[in-house]
């Protein structure tokens, strides 16, 4: 794969599958903005990741930040070429104890901004280029407590297809990337503050058919892929990279003790 001289924004790129792909993508030729909520991890990511990276920090939950980013994305670049809508967040929003403000909380950043940041970038998204939002395995799961999580990337699986159709005519790919269980800062927030990623991989990786959670690299890889012109005739596609999870279940070790 080659990104050589393309143009690269990636939201929630601090950390974890974000910033996996952003290094990626910069030792592959392209030039990254990266965005984020936290000041100081942002400001480290880039600083890790050199001279080929712009930080932006900002909260897409906010339209007006939304406006600010890709005016500040066009005064660095101009132009862009891959847009990958990597922000996201989970939360428990069991059945029978969930806010509103809980519920819709997860829907806004995980749904409703990545929509409205697709829209927003699109004038400066060059002819041939790719849009890549990331589901997740979550979407067909059913794992009590998940509702919101699971249905906004439900939906974007449903609203890539949908893009990929509009966007057609205008040369850009829109596909979708679909982690499993992945070792990300994401298990160790919020609701899980406190929790390990080795502890988390204990109790998931018996349930996975490889035995172990992906490693972020493992899913920029298929990022890149989808961004790369080796991809040219990939558009409202999916690769899920879950170690087996969801196509071949009866593989994990769980179902294979003897």
């Amino acid at each position: 794969m080659n990104l050589q001289g393309k143009i690269a924004l990636i939201t929630g790129a601090s950390s974890g599958i974000g910033f996996a792909t952003a290094k990626l993508m910069i030792a592959q030729g392209a030039r990254v903005a990266i965005t984020g909520r936290d000041a100081e991890k942002l400001k480290a990511a880039a600083e890790d990741l050199g001279e080929n990276a712009l930080a932006i920090r900002a909260d897409l939950d906010e339209l007006s930040a939304i406006e600010g980013l890709i005016s500040q994305v066009e005064q660095a670049y101009g132009k862009l070429d891959i847009f990958f809508a990597n922000a996201g967040i989970s939360g428990p929003t069991p059945l029978g104890s969930t806010t509103l403000e809980a519920f819709e909380r997860i829907m806004r950043t995980n749904l409703t901004s990545v929509f409205f940041s697709v829209q927003a970038v699109l004038p400066l998204m060059r002819e041939g280029g790719a849009i890549i939002l990331n589901g997740s395995v979550m979407r067909q799961l059913g794992v009590p407590g998940t509702s919101a999580y699971s249905a906004s990337k439900a939906a974007i699986t449903g609203m890539a297809k949908v893009i990929a159709a509009e966007l057609a005519p205008n040369g850009i790919r829109v596909n979708t990337v679909i982690p499993g269980a992945t070792r990300t800062p994401i298990w160790t927030r919020g609701a899980r503050e406190g929790a390990t990623l080795d502890g988390v991989e204990s109790v998931f990786g018996p349930r996975i058919p490889q035995g172990r959670l992906a490693e972020p690299e493992e899913v920029a890889a298929a990022v890149a892929f989808l961004a790369s012109d080796a991809a040219s005739g990939i558009t409202a596609a999916e690769i899920v990279v879950d170690g087996g999870s969801i196509g071949a279940p009866y593989g994990a070790p769980m179902f294979n003790q003897g």
